[in-house]
């Protein structure tokens, strides 16, 4: 029975990206889409197999999964402490948060020129880039997380006589955990834009890279092939974080539709 739903969710979540191909394809087939300007997906899945083939995509796509998993590592987890103490100490909301919360406003597009000023093209202002994304995500969702705990945990923490890592580790993490994972599900995908960003910018590998040069030399083909790409690998990410809530939310009874 377990499996049959899986297998009917599963059908259900793909229906409309299958239809979207096959009426994509008929479009192409029947002349209402310029082929050079919209190629059709057995076309895109060609390049797609030649690349796989010649390791062109392996090589690209394990740079840009490198790049952004170091980045979301960083920022992630500096939004993560951050944001727990900011929760938990008063003091350090009133210190830090308006300067986060201003900086936050700030668009990544406007301070990536001055990462390229500061710390070139190389991989360091990629990352940095990357990190500053995926930060802000995780640093507001920890934050609330800590503040929507009830507070009647707390006194019967102090009742038990918990120590602050005792609170942390049996009050606090469990009953964030709902927005953290939020926060790691919007901070992942905020970092592959970033990678985007950063890649389209400069840089002489990723597939950033790959889809920039494949648009001066009119490869629409792999254009789409690199846009494919950062589509599945965003939603396996996802899905996988998907997966850790499953496994750490067991005890939520909450409505599921």
């Amino acid at each position: 029975m377990f499996r049959k739903e899986k297998v009917i969710r599963i059908a259900l979540g793909s229906s409309i990206p299958v239809a979207v191909l096959v009426v994509w394809q008929i479009a192409v087939e029947l002349g209402l889409l310029n082929p050079m300007l919209f190629p059709g997906p057995i076309s895109i899945f060609g390049d797609f197999y030649d690349m796989i083939l010649s390791g062109e995509l392996v090589h690209h796509l394990g740079v840009s999964v490198v790049r952004a998993m170091s980045g979301f590592l960083i920022g992630a987890v500096a939004g993560l402490v951050i944001g727990i103490s900011v929760g938990l100490f008063r003091r350090a909301e009133h210190t830090l948060d308006p300067t986060i919360q201003m900086l936050r406003t700030v668009p990544l597009l406007a301070v990536t020129p001055l990462f390229i000023l500061w710390f070139g093209f190389g991989e360091l202002s990629k990352i940095l880039l990357i990190s500053m994304g995926a930060f802000f995500p995780v640093y507001v969702n920890s934050f609330l997380g800590v503040r929507n705990v009830d507070a009647k945990l707390f006194d019967v923490a102090r009742v038990l006589e918990f120590s602050r890592y005792q609170q942390i580790v049996k009050v606090i993490l469990p009953g964030a955990m709902p927005n953290i994972l939020l926060g790691i599900r919007l901070s992942l995908s905020v970092s592959w834009l970033c990678l985007v960003v950063a890649e389209l910018m400069g840089a002489d590998e990723g597939v950033g890279y790959l889809i920039q040069d494949a648009r001066a030399y009119l490869r629409t083909g792999v254009v789409f092939v690199g846009i494919f790409i950062f589509a599945i690998v965003g939603k396996l990410t996802d899905s996988l974080v998907r997966i850790l809530e499953a496994r750490l939310l067991k005890w939520q009874d909450s409505y599921r539709g």
